[in-house]
């Protein structure tokens, strides 16, 4: 029970502790290099979010950055200036004009829609696996592509929205602790354990008793809310937001590369895999605008994304499990290995 317990303490502080160092290293450097620190970590958060689904179910989602992008629009839209909406998105429904709140009510709000959201899609997309599966979630993400970039009752359409409220690098640090944390929570739960079963071996966890439906469609909802809160994040970031952003195939494109690398099947790698990849890509996005690291250097423009892309696929052919081979933060065995996240219960309790 002992070793249970610090197994448990270290898989929650390994995170933990790497996310709040990303957050007290970026306030002590220069304003501009905070902002990469700030994006860091909000893509940190959307990427767990992602993990809640994907790595506890194994099922592939493409369109979990449809509930980034309408927490996103909701908790900007919410936390400007009656005055201001009034300018900026006139056709809104009234329930969003005439109503302001505040940078955290706005991140409730945002987890919410983006539980109500996923839940709606979860119920009709979770009987499917595999190739149906990835592909009924990009549909998603296409479907809100559309609704945001043309139904101006509920955003401001092609045109972006502007000046919205910004928060610190401390809220944003805070904010991603909270998204892994429940994160945590999840997998380590009674329900999170079983839909790991089910994703080891399906059949067997029928056989079992457990419902394989009901137990995606909570793991669907639950992301869906943590990627509405990690939306509201990013809004509160950029302090503006336009479907040029979000729903966008390039975020969805960076933040699955983000679990792939670090490792789909362990918390410890969605979080180091989207702070790995997160520094790589800022540092490729300004070696396209030239850098001098001792030299100048200058890349061609879209080297970042090919980079991108095939370190994911170097990674994919020569460790599928991710450089953090599946595995959380914890004590080594007696050997020196280690143990992996997914114990497979031998019935439904």
């Amino acid at each position: 029970m002992t070793r249970r317990y610090v197994d448990g303490t270290l898989e929650l502080l390994g995170p933990l502790v790497l996310v709040a160092a990303v957050g007290v290293v970026g306030h002590f450097t220069s304003s501009a290099r905070q902002l990469e620190f700030e994006n860091a970590l909000v893509q940190t958060a959307i990427v767990v979010a992602i993990y809640i689904f994907i790595g506890n179910s194994g099922v592939i989602s493409f369109g979990h950055i449809s509930f980034v992008a309408l927490g996103a629009y909701l908790a900007g839209e919410m936390t400007l200036g009656a005055q201001q909406k009034s300018f900026v998105v006139p056709n809104l429904f009234p329930l969003l004009r005439d109503h302001t709140v505040g940078i955290v009510p706005s991140l409730a709000l945002a987890a919410a829609v983006g539980l109500v959201y996923a839940l709606v899609v979860g119920i009709a997309l979770m009987r499917l696996s595999g190739l149906p599966a990835g592909i009924a979630t990009f549909a998603v993400l296409g479907i809100t592509y559309n609704l945001l970039s043309y139904w101006t009752r509920i955003g401001p359409g092609v045109q972006a929205l502007p000046l919205i409220p910004q928060s610190g690098i401390w809220t944003l640090t805070v904010g991603t602790l909270v998204a892994v944390a429940v994160a945590f929570a999840y997998q380590r739960s009674r329900v999170g354990r079983r839909l790991r079963a089910t994703r080891e071996d399906p059949a067997a966890a029928q056989a079992a008793g457990i419902d394989i439906y009901r137990h995606r469609v909570v793991a669907f909802a639950l992301s869906g809310a943590v990627a509405g809160f990690a939306g509201g994040m990013l809004v509160h970031e950029l302090g503006t937001i336009s479907t040029a952003q979000v729903p966008d195939l390039q975020l969805t494109f960076i933040t699955l590369a983000m679990l792939v690398v670090g490792g789909v099947r362990s918390l410890w790698g969605a979080v180091v895999g989207a702070l790995l990849i997160s520094g790589l890509d800022q540092f490729l996005g300004d070696a396209e605008q030239t850098i001098h690291i001792g030299f100048r250097l200058h890349l061609p423009a879209g080297t970042r994304l090919v980079t991108i892309g095939a370190v994911m696929a170097l990674v994919l052919i020569l460790r599928p499990s991710g450089i953090t081979g599946g595995r959380e933060v914890r004590l080594p065995r007696r050997g020196g290995s280690h143990g992996r996240i997914a114990a497979v219960p031998t019935a439904p309790g």
